[in-house]
Order: structure tokens, then C-alpha cells, then sequence
């Protein structure tokens, strides 16, 4: 509980325990758990003290040092505290339901877990604060400095962004429904101004412009990747394992394995749907009739993609193939019959038809589009 003689000379008024903390500077004020509810506070001095638990619901704390304060698992629904000073503090837990954040200075704040549903923060300064799990649905951030942020697995439904400043930030897995997203800044101040209307996408555009192994990658995603699909059981690892070598060795490609060993209680066609949309092109394995038709079907009707299929020996591709092949860029299927025999044809059975196709594919698209 709160230390009574702190708790006293609080009650005495803003004044007196301001000249209290200029004299005793060594003392770290304990009021955990005190119950401040409604009071006026303005301008206090609280830098560094214990408040944790502490009742301050409805308080006023307009202009208040909270520099290093500790408030975890405070009570502050409904409290004042537009333009304090709380650089620092720990609000991890605490409930700030329609508190009023206006201009707080509040970088480097710990507010995980915290509740801040329908606070007000607009042009509060947040930048490297922690805000993992926090509940922000109807929160106004509008024209906040979130600069350098961590926002994992925040609650943003509903929330306000408009103009926050997002340059640095840490976003992933976030609740964005319904948010309002406009005039997000991906730029730091001295930087020519950038805007997007995406907050989980601020952080990607800006590594694009600003990082060029970033850049390089997406070029390489486009021009350098495979994609291999099939089912590889054990005893067919080695027909897997020389596809990639090849690949990688003799051709200078990046190869994506999709192995459909796998439980059949699962679906992966937007999976399959992303990574074949980065591929130049797709080397199809269709020697275990039970894989990937239904995967198949769902990006060669979608994307212009060669796909070069693959048969061991005698077997027999699955009944609905056929009706792959009313697209053009579904090549005519390549059987092998042994490990030896792929890696003799890979190059020019396997690799060289495909990139072919991918060849005559962009002369296409540029004889469509210029």
C-alpha cells in the first residue's frame, strides 16, 4: 500500500509536494495503490515515483512530471493528462479508457497490455513506445508521432491514424478493421514527406525506397524464382534434392519447395497462390496423382505462369489435367524415368521450355501494354 507520509504531504496540495520533491530528491515517492480519484494534480511532480495500482480515475494530471513513473495496472478511465511529461513511464496493464492523452509526451512508454479504448491522442508523442496488446478500438491518434513504435498484435478497430507520423514502427499481426488510415507519414521530419493508407504496408514501402537489398530482393523474386510443387515422399527426396541443385547450381535460380507430404486436412491454395505469383516460372511434379490438382487450378487460371510439368516413369496424370491445358502456358508434360534420366533432360526438357515461355509471355504482355 501507498506510504502514509507520502500519501499526506500529496494531500497537502500540487505546491507543497513539489517543493517536498525539489528537497528531497532522493526519495522515490510510494503510492502504490493510493486512491486519487478525481483529484487535481496538474503540474505534480511524479518522476520516478510508484503509482502502480494507484486509483487516479477521473484526475487531473494536465502539465504532470510522469518521467519514469511506474503506473502498471493504474486506474486512469476518464483522467486529464493533455500535455504531461511521461517519457519513460510504465503503463503496462493500465486502463485508460477515455483518458485524455492530447500532446502527452509519452516516448519510450511501456503500455502493454493497456487499455486505451476511446482515448483521445491526438498529436501525443509515442515514438519507440511499446504498444503490443494494447486496446486502442476507438481511440483518436490522429497527427500522433509513432515513430519507431511496436504495435504487435494491437487492437486498432476503429481507431483514428489519420496523419500519424508511422516512420520506423514495428506492425504485425494488428486488429485494423474499420481504422482510419489516411496521410500516413513513412518518413522521419527531415526527410521530403511520404504518405500511405496502409499502416501495415508503411513499413515495407519504406524499406523499398530506402534499402537497396530490399529492392534487389523484389527483382529477384521476379526474375529468379522458382516455384516446385509435388508430393516428395521419402524414397523421392533425391529427385527433389537434384531439381534444386540444378537450379541453384547450373542456372543461377532461387528455388521454393511446396511439398504436399503433408496432412490432407489442410488448404493451402492462397499459399500456393501467393508464391506462384512471384515465380518466373513453376516445375509441376505430378507423379503422385493425389497432389496439388485443386492447388494447380487455382493460379494457372488466375496468372500468365509457364508451368512445366513433371511425370516418373509410366504413371498417369491425374483425370482433370487436361483442363489445364486450354492455357497456353501449361506445358506439354515431361516424363523421366529415373533420377539419372531427369538430371540428362532438366536443362533442356525442363528448364530451357519454361524459361521460353516466360520469354514469350513478357513479349506479350509488352506488345499489350508498351
Amino acid at each position: 500500500m501507498a506510504n502514509e507520509e507520502h500519501l499526506s504531504l500529496l494531500k497537502q496540495g500540487v505546491v507543497a509536494w513539489n517543493n517536498w520533491r525539489r528537497l528531497e530528491k532522493h526519495i522515490q515517492p510510494d503510492l502504490y495503490k493510493a486512491d486519487l480519484q478525481g483529484v487535481d494534480l496538474s503540474g505534480a511532480n511524479f518522476r520516478q515515483a510508484n503509482l502502480g495500482g494507484a486509483n487516479l480515475s477521473l484526475a487531473s494530471l494536465r502539465y504532470a512530471d510522469l518521467c519514469g513513473t511506474t503506473l502498471c495496472e493504474a486506474d486512469l478511465r476518464g483522467a486529464n493528462l493533455a500535455k504531461a511529461f511521461s517519457i519513460g513511464a510504465s503503463l503496462a496493464y493500465a486502463n485508460l479508457q477515455n483518458a485524455n492523452l492530447v500532446e502527452a509526451q509519452l516516448a519510450g512508454v511501456t503500455l502493454t497490455g493497456a487499455s486505451l479504448v476511446g482515448a483521445l491522442l491526438t498529436g501525443a508523442n509515442l515514438q519507440e513506445a511499446d504498444l503490443s496488446r494494447s486496446d486502442l478500438t476507438l481511440a483518436d491518434l490522429s497527427h500522433a508521432d509513432l515513430t519507431g513504435a511496436h504495435l504487435v498484435e494491437t487492437n486498432l478497430e476503429q481507431t483514428n491514424l489519420e496523419s500519424c507520423r508511422v516512420y520506423g514502427i514495428s506492425a504485425w499481426d494488428l486488429n485494423l478493421k474499420g481504422a482510419k488510415q489516411s496521410n500516413l507519414i513513412i518518413t522521419s521530419p527531415n526527410e521530403a514527406t511520404i504518405t500511405v493508407d496502409d499502416l501495415e504496408v508503411a513499413q515495407f514501402i519504406y524499406l523499398l525506397l530506402n534499402n537497396k537489398k530490399i529492392r534487389s530482393v523484389i527483382d529477384t523474386m521476379t526474375s529468379k524464382v522458382v516455384l516446385i510443387l509435388g508430393r516428395f515422399k521419402q524414397e523421392r527426396k533425391a529427385i527433389l534434392d537434384a531439381i534444386r541443385e540444378e537450379l541453384r547450381r547450373g542456372n543461377n535460380y532461387v528455388p521454393i519447395l511446396f511439398d504436399f507430404d503433408r496432412p490432407n486436412n489442410r488448404d493451402y491454395t492462397e499459399t500456393i497462390v501467393t508464391l506462384a505469383s512471384m515465380a518466373k516460372f513453376v516445375i509441376a511434379d505430378l507423379t503422385d496423382p493425389s497432389s496439388i490438382p485443386k492447388e494447380l487450378e487455382s493460379f494457372t487460371e488466375k496468372f500468365a505462369i509457364p508451368v512445366q510439368p513433371l511425370i516418373e516413369g509410366a504413371d498417369r496424370e491425374y483425370s482433370m489435367f487436361k483442363d489445364t491445358w486450354k492455357y497456353h502456358w501449361v506445358l506439354q508434360i515431361h516424363r523421366y524415368q529415373d533420377l539419372d534420366d531427369l538430371l540428362t533432360s532438366l536443362r533442356e526438357k525442363i528448364i530451357a521450355p519454361a524459361e521460353a515461355k516466360a520469354t514469350d509471355l513478357l513479349r506479350r504482355r509488352q506488345e499489350v501494354y508498351g
